[in-house]
């Protein structure tokens, strides 16, 4: 019998592992989320501790060199090679906790398929999850263990057909590249685009390869993107995909990089564009798997989550429904109460480029990917 209790993945032990000081990348926006739901009344969802990865689950995509030098590193002992791993680098810097951390946040993606898998809740969330800049054999973005790739593995063992959708500024390229070619996974990525952001990847005619091609979406949104163009841009592209590919199950990341405060992306939007889109996957009915990913205004990116927890869980208060209206005429993100931000817009000719690049960008996506699936174009 599946429960209707949420399940929110935190314990105080990956509390208490964090990034190096002078990193943007701050673990501690998952405590940061908890609090804030805590504060609203956390009585709708139950929560769960992360587990550590096992050796068997990391080896299913990372290979053995890798995760030996990540273990090596972690003690202190960099090496020149290890370079070729992507690891002592501005985004992917060495400390102690690298490793220990990794495997526990990991571990979390990976207790929260087996939670699915078993019935006992039809959503979760692991704030301290989104890795998806990892590869089998290569760190990058700050990520070392790529914790989407494996929760999706735990859940095709099971048989489970996947959709996994990739809501953050930055393209996910290690999760791409795991499921390429695999058509067992439709991976959808919203991100900014590759030519204005890093990896500098994620176009429009990557569409997979071999027996996954048609079963990999990228929509690079233009820097300047604003929540309208977003939220037109994901109701015409995502809706229909899952019509048509029917999944068992959602993995969705949820980057909070998207927003207009952040310090290293370049896109216009606010929280509520990810809160605008969530119902049409919350009402699916299909079991959702949601983890946190990137996000470098810690309280923003806390107070965005928090509210995309509620609306994942059918939670959001009323009041919050109509705090976004005030940016029409403040033109700021500051909220004046509840969780959602003030609405802020791009305009004039900017704004006409912006959505004459993404209807080019959603014809491509009906053209070369949902003929696939049987959509007509």
């Amino acid at each position: 019998m599946q429960s209707s209790s949420p399940v929110f993945i935190y314990s105080s032990e990956i509390a208490s592992r964090h990034y190096p000081a002078g990193c943007p990348f701050k673990t501690e926006r998952a405590t940061e989320t908890r609090s804030i739901l805590r504060t609203a009344g956390d009585s709708f969802f139950r929560e769960e501790p992360p587990r550590r990865a096992t050796e068997t689950e990391l080896r299913s995509f990372h290979t053995e060199a890798y995760l030996e030098m990540l273990q090596r590193i972690s003690g202190g002992d960099l090496r020149a090679g290890d370079l070729f791993f992507g690891v002592g680098t501005d985004d992917c810097p060495v400390f102690p906790d690298l490793y220990p951390y990794a495997v526990l946040a990991a571990g979390g993606s990976i207790r929260a398929a087996e939670l699915l898998l078993a019935g006992e809740t039809p959503c979760c969330f692991n704030p301290s999850g989104g890795y998806h800049h990892a590869f089998s054999d290569r760190a990058g973005g700050f990520c070392y263990i790529n914790d989407v790739v494996l929760a999706c593995k735990r859940l095709l063992a099971s048989g489970r057909r996947i959709f996994c959708l990739d809501l953050d500024a930055h393209h996910g390229n290690g999760t791409q590249a795991a499921f390429y070619d695999d058509p067992r996974v439709l991976t959808v990525s919203f991100h900014e685009s590759g030519r204005t952001l890093f990896p500098w990847g994620g176009f429009e005619d990557e569409i997979g390869e071999g027996a996954g091609e048609g079963y990999n979406v990228n929509v690079p949104l233009p820097a300047g993107t604003d929540d309208d163009a977003f939220t037109r841009t994901f109701r015409a592209v995502v809706p229909p995909l899952i019509s048509a590919y029917r999944p068992d199950s959602i993995v969705l990341e949820i980057g909070m990089d998207i927003l207009a405060v952040d310090p290293l992306t370049h896109l216009n939007m606010t929280n509520n564009a990810i809160a605008d889109t969530l119902p049409l996957l919350r009402d699916s009915a299909i079991p959702i798997l949601a983890v946190g990913g990137g996000g470098y205004h810690p309280e923003a990116t806390a107070r965005g989550w928090a509210l995309a927890w509620q609306v994942l869980c059918g939670v959001e208060p009323e009041s919050d429904l109509t705090i976004g209206m005030g940016g029409v005429f403040l033109g700021t993100t500051e909220v004046s109460g509840g969780l959602r931000d003030m609405r802020v817009y791009t305009r004039g000719g900017e704004k006409r480029s912006i959505d004459e690049q993404l209807e080019k960008v959603v014809g491509v996506v009906r053209e070369k990917v949902f003929p696939v699936h049987g959509i007509a174009a």
